[in-house]
């Protein structure tokens, strides 16, 4: 009987994301007659813990590695004093960082934490030996320093074209896995922007999503008494931060509004950016028309009962929100950043708007006037399949090659 390949997969927690659904759709497509797979969740917190796959090990929490994510006066109390130390020290070294590149926005900090703490961390060598580990999430020294393994991969989500890094930082740790999965080919060319000489390690796997599991989530009983009808109901998922650019959609809503389009804008997200967006909703009187609606652990109720889907973010890997609107047959417009056309076809099966607060406002009005295009958009979504679970058979062909 032949034996099963070992797998090793670590993320940090499992809390609503992106990148954290596009690990349960991985883990919910791999086959499990040919892998054991080890899941480590260096904090069992998250609404998608719950969802998984039974076949899953699920693997205990460390408490050393939970302290990574939790405030520092907390560790401290705990005698975690290591780790505090080096995630000051890493905050002091970020914003050295920042004041002297001054980057749209700066993600150096996850490295340097890594950096100054995984020397601390406990070794998981005692598991065994694995076929291969995955880090799914950055920062991605742990799996690579303290799992032992034939092959080490490292997944890439984000713009690395936007986004501010410590190169120098950075490059020992990704050359030392064996290859590099990007989820898009724009994603690629952002990465290698950064790291060129990294270019033969790319691999590409797209982010995995059932089309079932979402069709099936989204007849779930919500109340939606709240929805107003005689409008046009918008939806964004998104959490609240720079990346997704919830601030500036306040200002696009009220140029439609001035506009005198009868619109109604949805928000079901959560984030460090709540206090401000909602100052910008004060600041607009924008408080009926641009709702925050919160977190929730099953968004696509909403999503099918809205018109549109809108993304109005600065930049993207590759939105898995996007192609879950598209499953769900509902026309999706999105901002034009970096990755944007990686991310749809413009016209086809969605919208590219200006990446600005007018040029998005307007963008959208016209598109909104435009039934026929409207229709033929809802017609291909409708006839298309969006799931890709086949995405999963990469794995084993790299895997065995």
């Amino acid at each position: 009987m032949r034996m099963k390949k070992r797998i090793f997969i670590a993320i940090q927690y499992l809390e609503i994301g992106g990148a954290e659904r596009a690990l349960i759709g991985l883990l919910s497509s791999l086959d499990y007659m040919k892998y054991e797979v080890d899941l480590f969740v260096y904090r069992h917190s998250g609404e998608f813990m719950k969802f998984i796959p039974k076949q899953v090990n699920l693997l205990p929490e460390i408490k050393k590695y939970t302290t990574l994510s939790r405030p520092v006066k907390e560790i401290v109390k705990e005698g975690y004093i290591d780790i505090a130390v080096g995630r000051v020290l890493a905050h002091l070294k970020n914003k050295i960082f920042n004041k002297r590149y001054q980057a749209k926005e700066s993600i150096a900090i996850y490295q340097y934490i890594a950096s100054y703490t995984t020397p601390f961390m406990p070794s998981l060598y005692r598991r065994g030996e694995y076929d291969l580990a995955i880090s799914f999430l950055i920062p991605h020294n742990i799996v690579r320093e303290k799992v032992l393994a034939k092959q080490y991969w490292a997944w890439i989500h984000t713009d690395y074209s936007y986004v501010g890094i410590d190169v120098d930082y950075e490059y020992p740790v990704w050359n030392a896995f064996d290859k590099i999965v990007s989820i898009s080919e724009d994603v690629t060319k952002g990465f290698l922007s950064k790291f060129p000489t990294l270019a033969s390690k790319i691999t590409l796997i797209e982010n995995i999503l059932s089309e079932n599991f979402v069709k099936e989530q989204a007849e779930e009983k919500v109340d939606l008494s709240f929805l107003p009808s005689d409008c046009i109901k918008f939806c964004t998922v998104a959490r609240f931060s720079y990346q997704k650019a919830i601030d500036r959609a306040v200002y696009i809503c009220k140029e439609l509004i001035n506009k005198g389009l009868n619109i109604y804008w949805y928000i079901i997200g959560y984030g460090g950016d709540e206090a401000m967006i909602r100052e910008r909703i004060r600041e607009t009187q924008m408080e009926e028309r641009f709702v925050l609606i919160g977190k929730k652990e099953n968004p696509y109720p909403y999503v099918k009962a809205c018109d549109f889907y809108i993304q109005p973010s600065r930049y993207e890997g590759k939105a898995v929100t996007v192609r879950e609107a598209q499953i769900l047959a509902k026309p999706v417009i999105i901002t034009n950043y970096p990755t944007a056309k990686s991310q749809l076809n413009d016209g086809v099966d969605g919208v590219i708007v200006p990446d600005s607060i007018e040029g998005a406002a307007d963008g959208i009005e016209v598109f909104l006037k435009d039934k026929d295009k409207q229709n033929r958009i809802i017609a291909y979504l409708k006839a298309r399949h969006y799931g890709n679970e086949f995405e999963a058979k990469k794995i084993e062909k790299l895997l065995n090659g």
